[in-house]
């Protein structure tokens, strides 16, 4: 792996029984920078982070994930990741605080050491006086808040956010952003899966387009809508994901003797 690429794909594929989802799907991300992987339901963006935080495995092609073989070397690759994915992830019968400090224990951070990262966390994600309260009653836009920071305890150096603005209202997704935003800055590479194109352009570095289970473009948001001539990302992900044109039907030779 090139050393500032904390992800590397090359030629990955997978399939469903006979049905194909990933077709020899390369992916180059740097170190340090988010990327968007974009596309329509189906195209594989779940499968794609399934398969890079050691949850899937890959029919063919290679993986490295913070310099690390998926397959071979699957355990050095979770130890590097935090996931958050579409559901939550929380217990429902424990407050926040304890979810949070029941994941740095997890991660052998020490009482008092864990009790600290806890609080920040809580924080910075603005969880207020509602994480010393039990998790199930809270609201779906907090539990997403807190899902992500407990992907975030142990300081991941890669993280997989799998649509984690899913179900929040704009200020929370607002504030979730600034936090992604702090954790670059810190270091730690972000690969983003959204269907909220303005999300992907404001947050990205890069973008990457996956349709039909291949990269059909990849690009700074600014250079996709200069390519495509588009004003938006919105335009370039419809043009470049647009179903393909069905043959028309032949009923020329309808009603005509044999």
């Amino acid at each position: 792996m090139t050393e500032d690429l904390a992800i590397d794909v090359r030629g990955l594929r997978k399939a469903f029984g006979d049905r194909p989802v990933l077709d020899g799907v390369d992916l180059a991300v740097r170190a340090g920078t988010i990327t968007a992987l974009l596309g329509p339901n189906g195209a594989g963006k779940t499968t794609t982070v399934g398969i890079l935080s050691t949850l899937l495995r890959l029919d063919s092609g290679t993986a490295r994930v913070a310099g690390f073989d998926v397959v071979a070397q699957a355990g050095a690759v979770r130890a590097a990741i935090g996931v958050t994915g579409q559901m939550s992830a929380v217990d429902d019968l424990l407050t926040g605080v304890e979810n949070l400090r029941l994941m740095a224990s997890l991660h052998h951070l020490g009482r008092r050491a864990g009790r600290e990262r806890a609080d920040a966390l809580a924080a910075g994600l603005g969880l207020g006086d509602a994480v010393r309260a039990p998790v199930s009653t809270w609201s779906g836009g907090m539990r997403r808040r807190l899902d992500l920071a407990m992907t975030l305890v142990g300081r991941p150096a890669v993280v997989f956010l799998d649509e984690p603005t899913s179900g929040l209202d704009p200020r929370s997704r607002r504030a979730l952003w600034d936090e992604v935003r702090a954790l670059v800055a810190r270091g730690t590479t972000v690969l983003l899966t959204t269907q909220y194109l303005e999300e992907a352009d404001r947050l990205a570095d890069r973008v990457a387009v996956l349709d039909r289970g291949r990269i059909v473009a990849e690009g700074t948001p600014a250079e996709l809508k200069a390519t495509h001539d588009a004003g938006s990302l919105d335009d370039v992900f419809l043009r470049l994901t647009e179903p393909p044109a069905q043959e028309p039907t032949d009923t020329s030779t309808r009603g005509s003797a044999s």
